[in-house]
């Protein structure tokens, strides 16, 4: 490679980094300057913080958001990559013809919009929580978790994951009298890490960031999460922006932990690499 082409290359790179590391710039900065700061577009950082997050903390109860969100997103999480992965893993080990007759229904849902679907659900969930009004709290739970806990993505990567596994361990492990579980548990799961550790990233992601949902299923006060949060700052005649921004930047920050602690196994995940 030639100098020049090294040197433009670089160039392209370093200025796409920056573009990339800006929007978090700018969140840390808003969140350090007063709303009249923010609206005037400053961008170094100010000395603002510490006021700003009095007062997030008492108009929102932050701790409860951040516990609620990082409880729902975690155990949303753990239960997606169990279900998805042996749903993955089925569709392409134990293969016939009925198996790709439900597979393509499943493809077929993720053209489906959630909007589309979440009355029906809604309504679903209510008839319900009619027949047992007692357990309002279990039902409400059991409604936010249970549409995410499987979905047509998963599925489908963790087929394509399969796919690179080699079947001759299978073979092996069976001949040496390991059942079909010890086999899943003790064999598939730690040679697909790297697919397990970029479904994490994006199955956490989903869930810490989703609001829609939540929203509507979620009626207790006590359920608020993260997202929810952001949106009641936004409420109002009036935006204290550098509230506002800070709320943000604390609700970004779970999820960039997560991607930087799994992001050496992401590329190999998405594209179905096995070591």
């Amino acid at each position: 490679m030639g100098k020049t082409k090294k040197f433009f290359m670089y160039l392209v790179l370093t200025v796409a980094s920056l573009l990339s590391v800006f929007p978090l710039y700018y969140m840390f900065c808003a969140s350090t300057n007063r709303s009249i700061d923010v609206i005037a577009g400053k961008l170094i950082p100010g000395t603002y913080l510490m006021e700003n997050f009095k007062s997030l903390i008492a108009q929102q109860n932050l701790r409860l958001a951040l516990w609620n969100s990082f409880r729902n997103a975690t155990v949303l999480t753990v239960l997606c990559l169990l279900v998805c992965s042996i749903a993955g893993y089925g569709f392409e080990i134990y293969h016939d013809k009925a198996k790709d007759a439900v597979f393509t229904v499943l493809l077929t849902a993720m053209m489906i919009p959630f909007a589309a679907i979440m009355i029906p659900m809604f309504r679903m969930f209510l008839d319900i929580l009619f027949l047992f009004p007692i357990a309002v709290h279990t039902i409400q739970t059991a409604a936010f978790m249970l549409p995410s806990i499987s979905t047509p993505f998963m599925i489908m990567m963790f087929r394509q994951a399969s796919r690179s596994f080699p079947h001759d361990i299978i073979e092996a492990a069976r001949l040496d009298g390991l059942s079909e579980t010890g086999i899943f548990f003790r064999m598939y799961m730690p040679t697909m890490k790297s697919t397990y550790a970029a479904a994490t990233i994006i199955t956490f992601m989903n869930a810490w960031n989703n609001y829609l949902w939540p929203k509507v299923i979620l009626q207790n006060n006590d359920s608020i999460t993260m997202p929810m949060l952001v949106a009641n700052l936004l409420g109002g005649y009036t935006v204290d922006y550098g509230v506002l921004m800070l709320g943000v930047f604390i609700c970004t920050i779970p999820t960039a932990i997560i991607f930087f602690c799994f992001q050496k196994s992401f590329t190999e995940g998405i594209t179905g690499a096995v070591k």
